[in-house]
């Protein structure tokens, strides 16, 4: 986001070359406040700014930037000015962005970095994504099973400020394998003396590098945690997902999915709606869309095929628009159920004999309802109706009303069976189950209704 608001007065100031009074504008609010005002100012005049700052919150405040002024500044600005910034940087926001460098751009500032960061960065940049590995942070407190309370605090005390979190210790033997954990808690509240293998916890709670990011997500949501550890194949520490992380993922995979519902591909990233293009947009829109609207042309076919009895009865056709909305929204309401609770691992296809079962019986008593709500529809408004004069209003009340029945039941059915038919071939339901789910009600509706309407009023 960019705030214009303060771009004159910091470009006074640097005029000026005030960077005392810059250093306590950046100092006096957060770093994502700071980045936005920020953002207003070309890349040069960014780092300008950003060099008179200590190195971490001049990290900080650069990974607050929006994405597409942080690859500008690494365009624009020299190798040695960028390797400083990536440097500084927390270790998962900047894998983040390195990722997002095109391969000429990255194989160019990556030897820039210092050494430590560099190496850490190839290490975490493998981990493949949407995996903890890929988002996790090697920034942690460790400590050892052998150290006092007190060297322990000390240690902390020390290592803080270079730390994402130190309100989780971590507690490894030699091997770096997690045997344990601490809480500030713990430790504050401990004697002196006392030894950290005597105080820690060995339940903990970990996930491995590459278990689904958002399962992981969902761990630290479940069970209340500031931080979860990560361990890979040999059970040593690697890197921890702090809580704001998981909150990251969450969004984004929340915005993935209802993406996916609406058929849309491509890119799911959190904000990225203004910085596609018109083109990529296009792209990401128009696959489904075609396929379905292909797949729609059954539907005209079907109301050809059937010409003879809308001519015959050309009140039915004032209803058909009414049977296709509601068999569309029962079948959304059951669909987006299933898909939610195949996503928070409520439900598996193991499940889906019960699940049918379920939306059968909520359907029917649906049904009920609307089937009755139709009937008396048909004979309040159309009872003289000189469109119906040859046949009775009756028997047109009841087909629209059973037509509607079992619309709804199908349909309900239908939207519970597509995710969990997808789930079971390792696809992903909101992929599937949403697009489809219109089209294939609108089909089955119409033959539905023009089913029934032959055979209850004989034509």
């Amino acid at each position: 986001m960019v705030n214009t608001l303060l771009a004159p007065e910091l470009r006074e100031l640097l005029a000026e070359k005030n960077y005392q009074e810059l250093c306590e504008f950046c100092q006096s609010l957060h770093p994502a406040q700071v980045a936005e005002f920020l953002s207003a100012l070309s890349p040069g005049e960014i780092w300008e700014i950003l060099s008179h700052l200590s190195p971490q919150l001049r990290g900080e405040v650069f990974s607050h930037l929006d994405e597409k002024v942080q690859i500008e500044m690494i365009k624009t600005l020299g190798r040695e000015a960028m390797g400083k910034l990536l440097s500084d940087m927390p270790p998962d926001d900047r894998v983040d962005l390195v990722k997002r460098l095109p391969k000429k751009l990255r194989e160019a500032i990556i030897p820039a970095m210092a050494q430590a960061e560099r190496e850490d960065l190839r290490r975490l940049i493998a981990y493949q994504e949407g995996t903890a590995g890929s988002v996790m942070t090697s920034e942690y407190a460790v400590l050892t099973p052998e150290l006092t309370v007190e060297e322990a605090i000390a240690k902390l005390r020390r290592e803080a400020p270079d730390k994402e979190t130190i309100y989780y210790s971590y507690v490894v033997d030699d091997n770096q394998k997690l045997i344990g954990f601490v809480s500030l808690k713990d430790l504050i509240l401990a004697p002196a003396k006392a030894k950290v293998k005597d105080i820690m916890h060995e339940d903990v709670i970990y996930a491995r590098t590459y278990d689904d990011q958002e399962e992981i997500a969902r761990m630290i949501q479940k069970y209340d945690l500031l931080a979860i550890p990560v361990v890979d194949e040999q059970e040593r520490l690697v890197g921890i997902i702090t809580h704001d992380d998981a909150m990251d993922i969450l969004q984004q995979e929340q915005q993935e999915d209802v993406e996916k519902l609406m058929a849309i591909a491509g890119s799911h990233e959190v904000g990225a709606y203004m910085k596609l293009s018109t083109w990529e947009h296009f792209k990401s829109r128009i696959p489904w869309i075609l396929g379905l609207t292909l797949l729609g042309f059954i539907s005209g076919y079907i109301v050809q095929t059937y010409e003879s009895i809308l001519i015959q009865v050309a009140i039915l056709a004032s209803f058909m628009p009414m049977l296709a909305d509601t068999g569309g929204n029962a079948g959304s309401q059951s669909a987006t159920l299933v898909i939610r609770a195949l996503a928070l691992k409520e439900i598996t296809t193991k499940d889906a004999l019960k699940i049918l079962v379920k939306e059968f019986k909520v359907a029917f008593l649906m049904a009920t309802i609307l089937a009755l709500v139709a009937y008396l529809r048909v004979l309040l408004f159309i009872g003289h109706s000189s469109s119906t004069a040859s046949i009775s209003p009756i028997k047109v009340g009841i087909a629209v009303a059973v037509a509607l029945a079992i619309q709804v039941i199908s349909s309900t059915l239908i939207g519970a069976f597509l995710p969990l038919i997808a789930s079971s071939f390792k696809l992903d339901p909101a992929v599937v189950a949403s697009p489809m789910l219109t089209t294939i009600v609108d089909i089955t509706g119409l033959l539905i209704f023009f089913s029934v309407a032959k055979a209850i009023l004989g034509i």
